[in-house]
């Protein structure tokens, strides 16, 4: 397997394969490292490949990396309307199914978007799950409001960088209104924590792993029940992590707050100096956090 286009660190994968989903789509996962299962959820909806081996924790766990349908080299189904976020949760379904996982519970990490996925599949399979680990989260599965100062307030802690003036003023146009395609460009280095080489491979590569019709159908409307969602977490007794990252605008404390107390037992913590991709900022902190949380 290549190097991750974050790091340049090379890693290995024991093998790639795919599965058939419930209406047939063929979806296809990546398996890195040894040890435990625990099955990787991605943001976007986007090609698996940017979480690489999330900052070495494959030393810890064996990593089941799904690439949603119609991303990366899962298919792109005949019916589009199937790639509707709560009808993925019968793909996760069928993923434990298709690995033999059997009665077993088993841990799920999702970063981003793919925490939208991983809380329904909480929701409606909670007897599946030991613990659910949340990687700087989305939050539309509960509908939980972030407000233009939540992301201004976070924004503003990156005041001293040498881009901060026109990714701010940029920010500002986004968050009034006036956004163009340029404001979006502009705001990527909030994102990370370094905003060096490396990230702006990250970002350009992540660029090219979205099909927008394809994020289109995930949040379409019926996609998210957040009433019934938020009844269903809290009841759910297994232990969650919320792990955010200091500077992510996507992330915010107060939202990040707000969704830690839906769950009984929930954890929350932010790591120091890290953007929307913890394990690039700061990878041994981001495993030692995850990989002590999942035993």
């Amino acid at each position: 397997m290549p190097a991750s286009p974050s790091s340049g660190r090379s890693f290995s994968a024991s093998f790639s394969a795919s599965f058939s989903a419930p209406d047939g789509t063929r979806l296809s996962y990546e398996v890195i490292g040894e040890g435990r299962p625990l099955i990787c959820l991605p943001g976007g909806p986007q090609d698996s490949v940017y979480l690489g081996d999330l900052g070495g924790l494959s030393a810890h766990r064996r990593l089941i990396r799904l690439d949603l349908r119609g991303t990366g080299r899962s298919e792109l189904p005949a019916d589009l309307a199937s790639c509707r976020c709560d009808r993925l949760v019968d793909d996760v379904a069928a993923l434990r199914e298709h690995l033999g996982l059997g009665a077993d519970r088993t841990d799920v990490l999702a970063h981003s978007g793919g925490a939208n996925l991983a809380l329904q599949y909480a929701a409606r399979h909670p007897e599946h799950l030991d613990r659910l680990a949340l990687i700087t989260p989305s939050v539309r599965a509960v509908d939980i409001a972030i407000t233009a100062e939540d992301r201004l307030e976070t924004a503003r802690l990156r005041a001293a960088e040498p881009w901060f003036p026109a990714a701010y003023a940029a920010l500002r146009e986004i968050t009034e209104g006036r956004a163009t395609g340029d404001s979006w460009a502009a705001i990527a280095p909030f994102s990370y924590g370094r905003w060096d080489d490396a990230a702006r491979r990250h970002q350009a590569a992540e660029a090219a792993q979205m099909d927008q019709d394809v994020v289109a159908a995930f949040g379409a409307e019926g996609a998210f029940d957040a009433a019934a969602t938020r009844a269903a977490l809290a009841r759910f007794v297994r232990p969650v992590l919320l792990l955010t990252g200091e500077v992510d605008l996507g992330a915010p404390p107060r939202p990040m707050k707000e969704l830690n107390s839906l769950f009984p037992h929930g954890e929350l913590t932010a790591q120091p100096g890290a953007g929307h991709f913890p394990w690039l900022d700061d990878p041994e902190r981001f495993v030692a956090v995850v990989a002590e949380f999942l035993g």
